[in-house]
């Protein structure tokens, strides 16, 4: 079997954010970055679901900005909680990474997370991507990236540059089928989170040229299924947004500017998916109605075991 050594581990920083630096025995390096703690603190990093722009900089206190670019395209977004996070996480990996490069050479990284730690893995690879292309980084460091039983990181362009960029299997995420977390945050999709090209856009200059029965019965229609979305919209951002940035976030980073958020809320998975399929033997061992339901099939346990049997690891 492969040896780790473990060469650094940051301090806890931010919204409660640590990784993890391992050195294998072949020169790998190994980026894991933790996630969620019994904490509220930790938790809060969750639940603060604003989007806001993939390309920005954030003012996490007095004296630091954060300048970050995690996508190419303007329309962009990705959560405001795991930005935020690493934001404060970014530092420290930059350093490691040139530090192993210089003094040893290393080339290979993984970069690995789970739940809350692989949201977070998601952008850490975008914004690695974006500082080599900046020569930031060395052009020859490979990057893999491992994101297990994740949430969803941004947005459909997010999603799309995070795809583009890690072409080729070297960006996956494994979900476990059963596992609600993949599922979150809550997805709302509205008119203008389509592409440009999208007729239905223009759908109020199209009802104009029509006769007036058919143009009254398409606005009426129209107007009952875009004013849901986006009303559900405005209280996610409200709630998630900005009452919860003043109740808990402030409280912990209370230098921390509240983000201009992006008037989205359509959250999209992102990374080659790797699908764990749960079987009769898996539903006896994990059942959904246990005690423990609520993570059941989210934490080590039932991953490491649909790992092994959907792979024949064993």
């Amino acid at each position: 079997k492969d040896r780790y050594e473990l060469l650094f581990r940051s301090p806890e920083v931010g919204l409660k954010n640590r990784w993890t630096l391992f050195l294998r025995d072949d020169n790998v390096a190994v980026i894991n970055i933790r996630g969620t703690v019994k904490n509220a603190t930790s938790w809060s990093a969750n639940f603060y679901a604003p989007m806001i722009p993939a390309t920005g900089a954030l003012h996490l206190n007095d004296s630091t900005v954060f300048n970050y670019q995690l996508a190419e395209n303007p329309a962009a977004a990705v959560h405001a909680g795991w930005t935020i996070a690493l934001g404060h996480l970014a530092p420290t990996i930059m350093e490691q990474i040139h530090k192993l490069y210089k003094e040893k050479g290393t080339r290979q990284f993984i970069i690995s997370g789970h739940s809350q730690g692989g949201a977070i893995a998601f952008l850490t690879r975008s914004y690695l991507y974006y500082e080599q292309k900046k020569g930031h980084l060395p052009n020859d460091i490979i990057f893999k990236t491992y994101c297990s039983a994740a949430p969803k990181p941004g947005n459909q362009p997010y999603a799309y540059d995070f795809d583009f960029i890690t072409r080729g299997g070297w960006g996956l995420t494994v979900v476990n089928a059963y596992d609600w977390v993949p599922e979150s945050p809550f997805t709302i999709q509205n008119l203008t989170d389509f592409n440009p090209a999208n007729p239905m856009a223009d759908i109020k200059s199209i009802l104009k040229q029509q006769k007036f029965l058919i143009r009254t019965a398409g606005n009426m229609v129209y107007n009952k299924l875009e004013r849901k979305p986006r009303k559900a919209q405005r209280k996610m951002e409200k709630y998630l947004g900005h009452k919860l940035f003043k109740m808990g976030i402030r409280k912990t980073l209370p230098q921390l500017k509240e983000p201009d958020y992006v008037h989205s809320s359509n959250y999209m998975r992102a990374g080659t998916p790797v699908i764990l399929m749960p079987d009769e033997a898996y539903r006896k061992q994990f059942p959904s109605d246990g005690k423990d339901k609520a993570f059941i099939h989210h934490l080590f346990a039932s991953y490491s075991y649909l790992l092994n049997s959907n792979f024949m690891l064993k």
